[in-house]
């Protein structure tokens, strides 16, 4: 049996182990182990497990990710989530499906200082779907909305799977957030259109809140001005220079829990409770982190990538064909596991495979960014994509009189909407791409 050919053979056995449900990070771990061991035996394994760890956790700028992860806890106890529902709300929940549109923009406005998109549909979920289910919003609408809404936490900058594909892939943290702010915004608005077209085709499924007096409107949005505060500190200060990306986490971190504690009544309890949910995301995305790397270093030495990359370089398709072929097993894998198991797991196979291709004329730097942003939009479906769909689960455990089949139903016209802002991020790589050629050339 060839290298390549063993390759895949384990990888097919590691989705053989997640379809049992094995944890991901476990199961990367396991595959990479044994294939490791079959082909250099236990003496290389143990001399690569002495060093792996350390060297990986070590990285400075994975410091970045537990401290996002803090911000948003706090960000959550500061009552910050609940202000920026409400502002929107107040200025659009009197419009037909407004409440829902207040929702994805809520999300959105929560996204830019968390950056976890099971956090964000979590934390707006509790604060929205009681305004729904008030206003008799069909079930579907309501809870697909804030499933759908909910990733947009790791496409508006920060992002936390956006800091492992710019480890993974050797680039500048900072330029891939500046490259994930148009598509980010571009995703908020395809789902405020997908809403205004559902309800006019389905009237009843969207009713118009209350319009809020502009006493309250100018009182709602006074009180987002925490958020205003910590998005220019934290984005502003990385797109300005000021900071680098890991100072800017700490800065925000710091000023969240300011808010946390003024403003949301956060006292030793909740601090605990924070530092708690963060050591244990950040314990279980380090695990899957170590995992990747194991499973990487084995098919590394079975060369599967490079001859994929090879093989596929000589099959004398169009770039674009390929393109849209690593994106329909995006597509299939979402339905398996989670957006970072996604990109730790495939990373390492598809970018040599990008980065053989010419697209656009587009320079290897640029092309790498390009090919993130993609990724992340595409992995990013894979929350809202059945049977896995992390950001329904979680919708579903607080809505659960909504059988899951309507919810799932609730995403399609939002996964319409994601089909199309990948189409044209495919064909228009300028939208990802404009904005770090003006602020960071």
């Amino acid at each position: 049996m060839s290298g390549v050919e063993f390759g895949l053979l384990m990888f097919g056995a590691m989705l053989v182990l997640l379809a049992i449900r094995v944890p991901i990070g476990i199961a990367m771990l396991v595959t990479g182990i044994a294939g490791y061991v079959t082909i250099t035996g236990w003496a290389p394994l143990l001399s690569y497990l002495k060093t792996v760890a350390y060297g990986r956790f070590s990285v400075y700028d994975l410091s970045v990710i537990p401290m996002f992860l803090l911000m948003g806890q706090f960000a959550s106890r500061g009552g910050l989530s609940k202000s920026l529902f409400d502002a929107a709300n107040s200025l659009i929940g009197h419009w037909r499906g407004g409440v829902a549109m207040a929702a994805v923009g809520a999300c959105a406005g929560f996204g830019a200082i968390c950056g976890s998109s099971l956090a964000t549909a979590a934390t707006m979920g509790q604060v929205a779907l009681p305004e729904l289910r008030r206003l008799k919003y069909e079930p579907a609408l309501a809870t697909g909305t804030l499933a759908a809404g909910g990733t947009l936490g790791i496409l508006i900058p920060p992002s936390i799977v956006l800091v492992v594909y710019a480890i993974l892939a050797e680039q500048n943290i900072a330029k891939l957030f500046i490259a994930a702010f148009v598509p980010g915004i571009l995703a908020a608005v395809g789902y405020l259109i997908a809403i205004a077209v559902y309800v006019r085709v389905k009237p009843s499924a969207g009713p118009q809140g209350d319009r809020a007096s502009p006493a309250t409107r100018l009182k709602a949005l006074r009180d987002v001005w925490p958020v205003v505060t910590l998005f220019l500190v934290v984005i502003g200060g990385i797109y300005g220079g000021v900071f680098t990306p890991t100072e800017a986490a700490a800065i925000g971190t710091v000023g969240a829990l300011f808010f946390a504690v003024w403003l949301g009544g956060m006292r030793w309890q909740g601090l605990v409770e924070c530092l708690y949910g963060t050591a244990e995301a950040t314990g279980m995305i380090f695990l899957i982190l170590l995992g990747a790397d194991v499973l990487n270093v084995f098919l590394a030495l079975t060369q599967m990538p490079t001859e994929l990359a090879k093989w596929v370089g000589g099959l004398g398709v169009s770039p674009l064909v390929v393109l849209f072929l690593i994106i329909a097993i995006y597509v299939v894998l979402g339905c398996l596991m989670d957006s970072l198991s996604m990109i730790l797991l495939t990373v390492p196979i598809f970018l040599p495979i990008v980065m053989g291709f010419d697209y656009f004329g587009l320079d290897p730097t640029e092309k790498a960014i390009w090919f993130g942003i993609l990724a992340l939009m595409v992995v990013e479906i894979g929350l809202i994509t059945p049977p896995v769909g992390m950001n329904v689960y979680i919708i579903n455990s607080l809505a659960k009189d909504v059988p899951m089949s309507e919810t799932f139903r609730g995403v399609v016209p939002f996964l319409i909407s994601d089909a199309l802002r990948v189409v044209l991020l495919v064909f228009f790589p300028v939208l990802s791409l404009w904005l770090v050629r003006l602020l960071a050339p």
